[in-house]
């Protein structure tokens, strides 16, 4: 199963070597699930990523023929820089057309927009630059959240090591489960997230100046259990309520009510993982109350039920 990826001068090189190694391990894993992999650029050289880092592309994309299983468009910061190339433009909606599917991680979503291939589909970038993609390109559906999306033939990745999770994500789809999962133990990563679980977390999305409130933060992520209300934790900080809410929102970003729900959420997360606690145990020992409860933040935050989470996510070693 041949494997294109599209590089250009200053991409991210996680979003080419996450990717390129999953597919490798397959091989590697199971002897069905060879893959074979090329990298190509709009030139044949060495071509830099962002890290200084270069990659030997023997040949350029005007000149890549035959047939593809899978394009890969790499991201990076300097994908802005290459959006007006129309070699580049014309050579990814070209190798497209012949390919079974096509795929972008991180900011390569805007290269595969330029190209008109993400028009009237659903589709991810790396959170920050989500409303970017939303605003330039207005006929993507454009996921801020989500790891990764299919729609079609066309996948999309978030940022950086999403990527990984998308070149699982194939790999599923194409050998099964259990040949990801093989192939994720074998890199020592996180095994296959769902696409539609939240590429956010309360670290990434919330960090204080203050000292202050960082210590708070540290005390609501190690006591989800407690009484973390508004009142109380005003109280905990000697602040009027309203005054509290106001800091707490102009310094994360959320206001605390979300910040505790999403840090309940991480700490249900990690006794589903570890532990064979039933679900009412799990949603009392994280403050979220009762199952139903639980049940409702993982889908507004996942997009999981905590059953099915728990079924991808188990350690069977624990």
């Amino acid at each position: 199963m041949r494997v294109v990826c599209v590089i250009t001068e200053g991409f991210q090189h996680l979003d080419l070597a996450g990717p390129a190694d999953v597919f490798a391990t397959a091989g590697l894993v199971s002897r069905r699930a060879a893959y074979t992999l090329e990298v190509t650029s709009v030139v044949a050289g060495p071509v830099r990523a962002s890290n200084g880092l270069a990659t030997l592309v023997e040949t350029p994309i005007d000149e890549v023929t035959g047939p593809i299983d899978t394009l890969l468009v790499a991201g990076g910061p300097t994908v802005d820089d290459h959006l007006r190339d129309p070699r580049l433009v014309a050579g990814v909606r070209r190798l497209a057309a012949g390919a079974r599917r096509t795929g972008s991680v991180c900011t390569g979503a805007f290269l595969l927009a330029e190209a008109g291939l993400l028009d009237g589909g659903r589709a991810t970038t790396h959170w920050l630059s989500a409303g970017d993609l939303a605003r330039r390109y207005p006929a993507v559906e454009t996921d801020p959240d989500a790891i990764y999306v299919r729609h079609g033939d066309v996948w999309t990745s978030a940022g950086v090591t999403a990527g990984i999770d998308l070149a699982l994500a194939m790999v599923a789809d194409d050998h099964g489960h259990r040949v990801a999962r093989d192939v994720a133990r074998g890199l020592v990563v996180y095994l296959h997230r769902p696409g539609g679980q939240s590429q956010f977390s309360a670290p990434i999305q919330a960090v204080p100046r203050s000292e202050p409130l960082k210590e708070l933060q540290t005390w609501i992520d190690e006591h989800p259990e407690e009484d973390l209300s508004v009142p109380a934790l005003a109280r905990r900080m000697n602040l009027s309520e309203r005054h509290f809410s106001r800091v707490f929102t102009d310094e994360t970003g959320m206001p605390p009510g979300r910040y505790v729900e999403i840090a309940r959420t991480g700490a249900a997360r990690r006794l589903l993982e570890t532990t064979d606690e039933p679900l009412d145990v799990v949603a009392r020992r994280t403050g979220l109350g009762l199952s139903g409860s639980l049940y409702r933040v993982f889908r507004r935050h996942l997009r999981v039920s905590p059953g099915d989470y728990r079924r991808r996510f188990r350690d069977k070693e624990h």
